[in-house]
């Protein structure tokens, strides 16, 4: 098959609020968040109580299906609050940093004397294991597998995204000691996508399959990426890992040292100026973006605008998080503003705006969804920024009305939320296609496994 990829079908969402290529390191922020939700159905228990101390990469709670699994912390520091909600449901555990770290550590290793239990061993052991997700369903990914092949997406194609050949500059030798372990974990290649036509850090890598990718968003998604190269069938698994992940896992097995610091962009109008700065996984969102925010109303999102979830100034950055988005809060309403000709939105219907005109114009969009939640209206839309070989409707109603054979039968297998986010944008009945999907995986791993 070849190793270049294009797709025609998409939508490239072009926002006010690029980040500049200039990186400052922001001081160690006070406290830190580990928040279990991050890590979709998994069911935490502790290991650490209140007051205690803890060093940067020591555990502080493990999955409760598999003890192995941990979770470390990102910094060391004293666990100063352990946030419950109903039920005693653990929300966040937070860490007030250390000014100078402490690492656990975890020793070097040499890779070409690791055999593929060695390698999980220790990533289990470090914290590192929950950087590798499976597909299908989207979840951390299960030590005892032996995936047919692992995706690596080295170019992130969501609005405003962060650019990975200026992130991950100076990272190849962590880059090449992680791809070199993870092609240990599995029967098949390590696939690694980059942007076409331009130079990539991955170029010259070793023990990796290299694919050239183009075309709108969202062809830097790892399902399109994988229905393109490697699809997935029924009984399959596919490992997924993010590039600044790799570097993390990288790092643990050239040092010993979980360092949880990575490259995070600064993207939207509501930025005073867009960046990039390094911080650590969890920290305080008041402490990223202090001084940076513009006065007007603002929506505070961690993660790009498609998938990324609203956060406050008193909230914390995701734990896979590489981007923080700031964008006007759409909590105003045009009179009439349905009837008259639209040149300031985007849509990839022609009818009243005009973006279509204006293919490279930049939008400054603000939260507004422009209209109410109704049932499924057949507009032919949804196939329009959809590449993948699947009905996005049939298969969004099968997970409403909970049928698994439909729902096997449409390519369940195949997708994630993300996979869903520009049919959501681009649905005139206001629908949650994201949360329509990860509710139907939640339910085919439930009764399917």
């Amino acid at each position: 098959m070849s190793t270049d990829i294009r797709i025609r079908k998409g939508l490239d969402i072009k926002l006010v609020g690029e980040a500049e290529k200039t990186t400052s390191a922001l001081p160690l922020s006070s406290v830190f968040a580990v928040k279990p939700e991050d890590f979709h159905g998994i069911i935490p228990k502790l290991k650490v109580r209140e007051k205690a101390e803890v060093k940067a990469g020591e555990a502080i709670f493990y999955s409760k299906a598999d003890d192995r699994i941990l979770f470390p912390s990102p910094v060391s520091g004293e666990i100063i609050e352990i946030v419950r909600g109903a039920k005693r449901k653990i929300l966040e555990v937070k860490i007030l940093a250390d000014k100078e770290q402490k690492f656990a550590d975890f020793g070097k290793k040499d890779i070409s004397g690791l055999s593929a239990d060695d390698i999980k061993a220790h990533l289990l052991a470090s914290g590192c294991w929950p950087f590798i997700k499976q597909r299908p369903y989207d979840v951390i990914a299960k030590p005892d597998d032996t995936p047919k092949s692992i995706f690596v997406s080295a170019y992130a194609s969501a609005p405003l995204a962060p650019d990975y050949n200026y992130v991950l500059q100076g990272k190849e030798a962590e880059l090449q000691v992680a791809l070199t372990a993870l092609s240990k974990l599995t029967s098949g290649k390590v696939h690694v996508s980059v942007k076409a036509g331009s130079s990539s850090v991955f170029d010259g890598l070793q023990n990796i399959q290299l694919h050239k990718v183009s075309g709108p968003h969202p062809i830097g998604n790892v399902s399109t990426q994988i229905a393109n190269i490697d699809p997935i069938n029924k009984g399959e698994k596919v490992w997924v890992v993010t590039p600044q992940d790799l570097v993390i896992i990288g790092e643990l097995l050239l040092t010993g040292k979980f360092n949880s610091a990575r490259t995070v962009a600064l993207t939207g109008s509501h930025f005073s100026k867009p960046k990039y700065v390094t911080v650590h996984i969890g920290a305080l969102m008041s402490d990223i973006v202090a001084n940076e925010l513009k006065p007007e109303k603002t929506r505070l999102i961690s993660g790009n605008v498609l998938t990324g979830k609203q956060v406050g100034t008193n909230g914390y950055l995701g734990y896979y998080d590489n981007q923080i988005t700031a964008i006007p809060e759409g909590d105003d309403y045009e009179f009439f503003g349905w009837l008259k000709p639209v040149f300031n939105k985007i849509s990839p219907s022609r009818a009243l705006t005009f973006s279509w005109l204006s293919s490279n114009k930049k939008y400054d969009l603000n939260t507004n969804t422009n209209g109410e939640h109704r049932a499924f209206v057949v507009t032919g839309q949804y196939e329009e920024v959809f590449p993948l070989d699947i009905y996005p409707m049939q298969l969004l109603k099968a997970c409403m009305y909970e049928d698994l054979d439909e729902m096997e039968n449409l390519g369940m297998y195949e997708v994630a939320p993300e996979d869903f986010a520009l049919t959501e944008f681009v649905c005139v009945s206001k629908q949650p296609h994201q949360e329509i999907i990860r509710k139907g995986l939640d339910l085919m791993l439930k009764e399917i496994g």
